[in-house]
């Protein structure tokens, strides 16, 4: 996994605002929350990863290039 260029983060950075509603795609990780699970965005990071609190209690990041959500409002 390499990471995103400036333009790729302010980019995710303006779809994926804070308090913006996501659903979850897909996520490589045995800890993950199951698909479809819907979640709150808190921020992108520096490496563009999605922090989001999912509301079955989760806080695992959608990381970029690996996992993927949709925003749902």
């Amino acid at each position: 996994m390499s990471i995103p260029s400036r333009e790729v983060i302010e980019n995710l950075r303006s779809r994926f605002r804070r308090g913006n509603r996501v659903r979850l795609d897909e996520m490589d990780d045995r800890h993950a929350p199951p698909v479809g699970t819907e979640g709150t965005v808190l921020c992108v990071d520096d490496i563009g990863s999605i922090h989001v609190e999912w509301d079955n209690g989760s806080m695992l990041a959608v990381v970029f290039g690996k996992d993927s959500c949709s925003i749902i409002k």
